[in-house]
């Protein structure tokens, strides 16, 4: 496969093609035509929709002096992002120590370039957001703060010369000592996630919803259908008369000879098979010549 479209800081990938017209005693006529190729990634995988989390803690210490802890849990919904779409992030943070710190969130990415043997890294910072500041003792919650991914390069794993991945860091600054920071792994691709690939339980709950009403329509236990005896009595049988009709023109209508030719045949019983004739276009006189079966 060919890998994406890329410009980098230290190199990139590009894709053009050259056309000559050579004419004689003219000089050629050349022209050259960039173009853009980009790999799909579709994240509607297994792989890229399952979710991503971690917790981490950190103790501060100056000297022989011990602070509370500053623990962090992050989650989120998916590896899989396409650009355009905003990343849900639930994230608790505690801080116990005497310090005031901020919890924040940034999409990194890292672009990895190789040469000659050499490899070179360069992290570029995407999107970020911050939350509130949070005193000593105080815990701070995120039920799905957004960041949104802007316009970026889907990933690059399969170009030897450059690689681009992305990575969602969620940290906590804490002024005088090293932040304490959980990196969750991402995949920016090309084809968005479809509706029935979500991993939420909405859609499958409201289908479960508007499917009750079948389980109330349908009856418990199936009747057995009526006998014959109950749909037709004996006298109509043997007389061969259909019911006596609600509408007077629907009675005249059936004292028609029609419906008396009609009656006549009704409920005979089928003809014989010395009745039927087998060659109806053969002579009489071949037929009644054939030897009786």
């Amino acid at each position: 496969p060919l890998a994406t479209s890329f410009e980098g800081r230290h190199g990139s990938v590009r894709y053009w093609v050259k056309a000559e017209l050579h004419r004689p005693w003219l000089l050629p006529v050349k022209l050259k035509k960039e173009f853009t190729v980009i790999e799909h990634i579709d994240i509607n995988t297994p792989s890229l929709l399952s979710p991503q989390a971690g917790t981490k803690e950190k103790t501060l210490c100056c000297w022989l002096c011990t602070s509370g802890p500053i623990s962090l849990s992050a989650k989120i919904e998916r590896k899989g992002y396409t650009p355009g779409e905003s990343i849900q992030i639930f994230a608790e943070i505690e801080n116990c120590s005497s310090r005031m710190v901020v919890p924040k969130a940034t999409i990194y990415q890292t672009q990895a370039f190789y040469a000659k043997g050499k490899m070179k890294k360069v992290r570029q910072l995407v999107a970020n957001l911050r939350g509130e500041s949070l005193s000593s003792g105080k815990t701070e919650t995120w039920n799905g703060k957004q960041l949104k991914i802007p316009p970026v390069s889907p990933l690059i794993l399969d170009c030897s010369i450059i690689r681009v991945e992305y990575s969602l860091m969620v940290y906590v600054d804490i002024p005088g000592a090293v932040d304490l920071f959980l990196n969750l792994p991402l995949v920016i691709g090309t084809i968005p996630l479809h509706p029935f690939g979500s991993r939420t339980s909405s859609v499958s709950s409201q289908g479960s919803m508007n499917m009750n009403w079948l389980g109330l329509t349908l009856p418990e236990r199936l009747e057995a259908p009526p006998s014959y005896a109950e749909v037709v009595t004996e006298e109509n049988r043997q007389s061969g008369l259909a019911p006596v009709a609600a509408f007077d023109d629907f009675q005249r209508a059936l004292q028609g000879p029609l419906f008396a030719y009609i009656q006549e045949f009704r409920f005979l019983p089928p003809p014989l098979y010395s009745e039927i004739d087998p060659n109806p276009d053969q002579p009489t006189d071949e037929i009644l010549s054939c030897p009786s079966r």
